[in-house]
């Protein structure tokens, strides 16, 4: 298993069948679509980064950086190669990456019922942050 940079295009119809295919936690919507990842990789390629694993995408993780904080989102790993360190290799290196770009906080979302991805990140060392509330909005 090894831990590179997602190519665009090519990586496109494997790691979206890969976050389709993820049972809770992975929400694909307008900002994931090949249009979009193509926005993303042109500001950042080196913050999208995908698990391979015999020529198999396995897992993705994408991080955000505005220059003053960091955003971690579609983590997701394959179901069965879970409990094998991938999560933790493509959190580790993302994290890395964030702080070697200066980044000093980092938020990411979850699902609110998703409690196995809750243990995942509170083990690693993220914390819930009780009393914020957390907007959104689309653009048409």
């Amino acid at each position: 298993m090894k831990i590179r940079e997602f190519r665009f295009p090519d990586d496109y119809p494997p790691t979206l069948k890969l976050w389709q295919g993820i049972e809770t936690g992975v929400k694909v919507g307008r900002s994931d679509s090949l249009e979009e990842i193509e926005k993303k990789i042109q500001r950042d390629p080196d913050l999208f980064l995908l698990a391979e694993a015999d020529g198999e995408i396995i897992g993705t993780v994408i991080g955000g950086y505005d220059g003053r904080r960091g955003m971690v989102y579609h983590l997701a790993v394959r179901q069965d190669f879970r409990k094998q360190g991938v999560g933790d290799l493509l959190l580790s290196e993302v994290e890395k990456r964030l702080q070697d770009k200066g980044c000093v906080k980092c938020y990411l979302l979850i699902v609110a019922d998703n409690h196995n991805a809750a243990r995942f990140y509170e083990h690693r060392g993220w914390s819930e942050m009780i009393g914020n509330r957390i907007f959104g909005k689309e653009f048409p």
